[in-house]
């Protein structure tokens, strides 16, 4: 079974991206987008910490995609769906902050439903397309779900948790080497009771 992974996008315009993108930032990263540039995974897990890293280790032990498609992609607003390995450069942070994560946002909607489009002209039949991001709004589920219908699936775990809890529980999978079980977006209940806590991992 074909499967690739969708990543919701980290925060480009929040406070911990402003680190990245400010002209007297002192780190490597800071210093990497204003010069030769840095992979969107990179930027991405800086901002997001816990969250996006979980979604990237999940998605690199899990995906099996088709040859010529990537295993993950990443949402970018406005720029559709690019692959983590991208390099990216502080004015292209720059361009994804200026567009709201907004379906009603043409900026937004456009380019992620001709990505989509494209990804699903690419997928042989059967392939499934998971989404690692939050399926409670319509932000970018209702532009996805337009364009792939049911073959776009979700971790049924994720409901009713929290970012934080998200990237824990996929961290922990991908370390363990078992995928979690998915749902079909399209008919679910976005909304549910909060799951009990992750157990603190054994230290040995």
């Amino acid at each position: 079974m074909h499967r690739v992974f969708l990543l919701s996008p980290a925060n480009s315009a929040g406070e911990r991206m402003g680190f990245v993108l400010s002209v007297r930032g002192k780190s490597d990263l800071a210093r990497a987008v204003h010069g030769p540039g840095a992979t969107l995974g990179e930027v991405f897990q800086f901002a997001s910490g816990l969250y996006f890293r979980g979604k990237l280790a999940y998605a690199g032990a899990f995906a099996r995609p088709p040859a010529g498609v990537p295993g993950t992609l990443v949402i970018a607003p406005g720029a559709g769906l690019v692959p983590p390995s991208a390099i990216v450069r502080a004015a292209e942070l720059r361009a994804f902050a200026a567009v709201p994560v907004d379906a009603r946002e043409p900026r937004f909607r456009v380019p992620l439903e001709r990505d989509a489009a494209a990804l699903a002209d690419a997928l042989p039949p059967g392939a499934e397309v998971v989404l690692l991001g939050s399926i409670a709004s319509d932000k970018y589920v209702g532009p996805l779900l337009r364009v792939l219908g049911p073959r776009l699936l979700f971790p049924a775990a994720f409901v009713g948790r929290g970012d934080m809890s998200r990237g824990g529980l996929m961290l922990r999978a991908a370390r363990a080497g078992i995928e979690l079980e998915y749902l079909p977006v399209e008919g679910a209940a976005r909304h549910g009771p909060r799951p009990p806590r992750l157990p603190r991992p054994v230290r040995s």
